[in-house]
């Protein structure tokens, strides 16, 4: 029996005209929220110096709760990010800043790895890998654009410690009115994504493993869109003989999502300044940035840090969509380091 799908969550079928005000979409911290962040980063000085020691009980904070928590809804049942503005550069040193993000980060949802080594806080900049290296991952890669994607967790955060001297903008796609729309115009697409699709590990399985794994791009569990879209290490599983083949059909409508995704009706981009956090959801929001320069006369590089968290305002997720999921990835959790320039 052919599957047909059938449009989802449709109160957050948003097109770009509807989420141009960036007040809309932005927390600014007024000074009292500044004051209740620095009492709760000294409170967790106090605690430790190591993040994955922080839990949100040790990054207390009162006013910004309810806040917070309207931002975790938003995520979940609204548009699908959110901007957060900002925290005091001039104040704070880049540990100090780490650690505020993390403790807000504590509050909307817990810790996921990363990648093989189980960085649970990771870095978004240049480190030197080539985009044709086929173990190469996004953060790792500096100066070109990314095109528009998901990652590998409920939530993804960002915050900026340094702009690029010239260009790296964030932009986000709104996946679900894409998705709703394809259900009416080209079913058939919808439903190839439906459909079990190789992925490439990009050489972070378990030891002694298949260097692929298999999930749909689309999946619908009680009545929610879950989306997973990463068209490179879809397409870059085929370096592998013995993954399955990828249908043209297949093909066809990944290639069909990134078109839309780049129609300006379907995104927004934004600036993110030092000190400013994004918080996205990657079940509904796709996102990427485009190419930047860098400051290479004065040695400054855009540099952001990059959260990964298991949302306690989702009660249930489909399978392949659980926390932790690559145990080896668990098993190794640290922090990244690379330092700021």
């Amino acid at each position: 029996m052919t599957f047909t799908p059938r449009p989802l969550e449709t109160h957050v079928n948003w097109r770009s005209g509807d989420v141009q005000d960036p007040d809309a979409w932005t927390l600014d911290l007024d000074e009292a929220d500044q004051r209740e962040l620095d009492a709760a980063l000294r409170h967790a000085q106090a605690r430790s110096s190591n993040l994955m020691d922080i839990t949100r009980e040790d990054f207390p904070l009162d006013r910004l709760v309810p806040k917070l928590a309207e931002i975790e809804r938003e995520l979940i049942d609204g548009r699908g990010f959110q901007r957060i503005s900002r925290l005091d550069t001039a104040r704070y040193n880049d540990d100090e800043l780490t650690m505020l993000y993390w403790g807000i980060g504590m509050h909307l949802g817990n810790p996921w790895p990363q990648n093989k080594y189980g960085h649970v806080m990771g870095d978004v900049t240049d480190q030197g890998k080539s985009p044709n290296d086929p173990t190469a991952r996004g953060n790792e890669l500096g100066l070109i654009a990314l095109s528009y994607h998901t990652d590998g967790s409920d939530l993804v955060g960002l915050m900026c410690l340094r702009a690029a001297k010239r260009g790296g903008k964030s932009c986000v796609a709104n996946v679900v009115a894409i998705y709703n729309e394809l259900v009416q115009t080209r079913p058939d697409l919808v439903a190839a994504l439906y459909e079990e699709l190789p992925w490439d590990f990009r050489g972070e399985e378990a030891p002694g493993t298949r260097p692929y794994y298999i999930r749909p791009v689309f999946t619908e569990h009680q009545g929610r869109l879950f989306c997973r879209y990463v068209p490179s290490y879809i397409k870059a599983s085929q370096r592998h003989a013995d993954a399955p083949r990828l249908s043209p059909l297949a093909v066809e409508a990944l290639d069909a999502i990134m078109e839309m995704a780049e129609r300006p009706e379907f995104n927004v981009y934004m600036d993110l300044a030092p000190g400013e956090m994004q918080f996205i959801n990657n079940y509904h929001v796709l996102h990427g940035r485009s190419e930047y320069e860098d400051d290479v006369e004065n040695g400054v590089k855009r540099h952001l840090k990059r959260l990964w968290l298991s949302t306690r305002y989702l009660a249930d997720r489909p399978r392949g969509f659980e926390a932790q999921v690559h145990s080896h990835w668990n098993d190794n959790r640290s922090v990244s380091t690379i330092k700021a320039l």
